[in-house]
């Protein structure tokens, strides 16, 4: 009887690959193309001034504001949270990091797209804030003062931008799970924190968080998307590439 012809390292590290591809295990494209959709309907219901979302937003917006005027301990904390931890600036400090990172690595078209997807993002909420205009919650007791439009939230779409991009980044790279794992942790409470922190400090209605929450997912879905599409096959398998991620 012959023996049965083993699979070559090659094709099993190709396959190896080809599971670890987020591409093949999210549908980055149908990610982008859903949250597009529902932030055009947002920014539509935004630009209109719909009552209903417009009562929803200056409610809770109250209820919050009213417990920081009541609460200055909590509300100190909330600002050095949504001013120091969760700044934009320290966003993309995150991001830097990464970029550098990956660029040593040897990854350096991966590190340009990620460069590229943050700046991206930077542009097109501060066009966006332009053009829509909405102003901010105004308050005769404020705890906190903010510059610029408010919609969409800078500080909610830099969160979810820098979380889910060194999601994608450690995802794609095959990391370790306790490091896929702790990212995961850290981009939540981040997000969710950060979104908080907007509203209960006075700065943005609830809508704003949401609208930064769905174009950072629909631009990072995007950019996924699209490097999958663009990016080339290498002949070694991600596993050998990124041998150090799981280190």
């Amino acid at each position: 009887m012959p023996p049965t012809p083993q699979p070559s390292v090659r094709s099993s590290a190709v396959d190896d690959d080809r599971r670890a591809d987020p591409a093949r295990r999210v549908p980055a494209l149908p990610c982008a193309v859903l949250c597009t959709v529902v932030f055009g309907l947002l920014l539509t219901l935004v630009a209109m001034g719909w009552g209903p979302l417009m009562s929803v937003d200056r409610a809770l917006a109250g209820v919050l504001h009213r417990t920081a005027v009541a609460a200055p301990g909590w509300t100190r904390l909330n600002r050095v949270l949504s001013d120091w931890l969760w700044d934009p600036w320290m966003m993309r400090a995150v991001l830097v990091g990464a970029v550098v990172l990956l660029v040593r690595r040897g990854e350096r078209l991966l590190g340009v797209w990620v460069a590229v997807t943050a700046l991206v993002g930077t542009g097109l909420q501060q066009v966006l804030k332009a053009v829509v205009g909405r102003d901010r919650p105004v308050w005769a007791d404020p705890v906190d003062t903010a510059h610029y439009a408010a919609f969409p939230s800078g500080h909610a779409m830099s969160a979810l931008v820098a979380g889910a991009l060194v999601l994608w980044v450690l995802r794609l790279g095959g990391a370790r799970p306790l490091w896929r794992w702790t990212a995961r942790a850290v981009a939540v409470v981040s997000v969710a924190g950060v979104g908080f922190t907007r509203v209960y400090l006075g700065v943005h209605w609830l809508s704003d968080v949401v609208g930064g929450w769905l174009l950072g997912g629909a631009l990072v879905a995007a950019a996924a998307a699209a490097y999958t599409g663009y990016a080339p096959r290498p002949e070694v398998s991600g596993a050998a590439r990124w041998a150090g991620w799981r280190s």
